[in-house]
């Protein structure tokens, strides 16, 4: 199994945005989502995360601008925000993106959820976004505006339906470039048998090598989700790719 950075290119308003710990109005611009994405692409990336931040929040749709992004491009994409029912999993799923991430639905409606994974079976994952409130570890829907859930009930029911695979985002982490939450991580995929895709805090190189030492000691970690240390200038997806591979034991490449 491959170590996968994913560089995400958020949308709201038509253009590329990161947020700081996921609330809306703390958008920083970035341009055109098409360009950001062709960027990644041509730095080498084989997963595109793009996400429908207008969509998640419920004050809008940039359906069509993510895909004709998704048409455009030659890497798998996985697409987030707002696909609660079966009209916009099928939108989604029309674009021809290699996978879609369901968010709010996973938590406000487990029966449609569980027909998704059901039908769809790999094309789907579940973003689980934690909040550590006095060492309780709280799930956050609509946009990270409402309480979800506790992590570990929710993953296990999801368990039981078959999801095939988790991006786990610790949301004080998220667009802070403080380092992701090895610990998070580590304890929910040892919870699980899917496989899991970290997301939230990377700030540097070295952020990227400690997930992928995880992954290569067999903690089932799959990739990483890249965001605003990207965007930002931390440092190159070119490195970031170069310096995760080093670490990937024999006979695993990275993505």
């Amino acid at each position: 199994m491959s170590f996968t950075l994913l560089p995400a290119v958020d949308v709201a308003d038509g253009q590329a945005v990161r947020l700081v710990q996921g609330e809306a109005g703390t958008e920083t611009g970035y341009g055109a989502p098409r360009e950001a994405a062709l960027q990644w692409q041509r730095d080498g990336a084989e997963w595109i995360h793009l996400v429908d931040l207008d969509a998640a929040f419920g004050r809008g749709s940039n359906a069509e601008l993510l895909a004709e992004v998704v048409g455009e491009l030659d890497v798998a994409v996985e697409l987030s925000g707002g696909i609660r029912d079966d009209a916009s999993l099928e939108r989604a799923l029309s674009t021809g993106c290699a996978r879609v991430n369901l968010g709010t639905a996973a938590l406000e409606d487990p029966e449609w959820c569980a027909q998704a994974i059901a039908k769809h079976g790999e094309r789907v994952a579940v973003g689980l976004d934690v909040r550590i409130v006095d060492g309780q570890h709280r799930l956050a829907a609509r946009g990270w505006t409402r309480d979800g859930g506790d992590l570990w009930e929710v993953l296990e029911r999801l368990d039981r339906d078959g999801c095939p695979r988790y991006v786990v985002t610790d949301v004080s982490k998220d667009g802070m470039l403080r380092g992701p939450n090895l610990d998070l991580m580590r304890d929910v995929a040892a919870a699980t048998p899917a496989p899991v895709i970290a997301s939230g805090g990377i700030s540097e190189v070295a952020d990227l090598v400690a997930l992928a030492e995880l992954a290569a000691t067999g903690v089932n970690v799959e990739g990483s989700i890249v965001g605003k240390a990207l965007y930002a200038g931390r440092f190159t997806l070119p490195e970031a790719l170069e310096a995760v591979r080093a670490v990937a034991p024999a006979g695993r490449a990275a993505g």
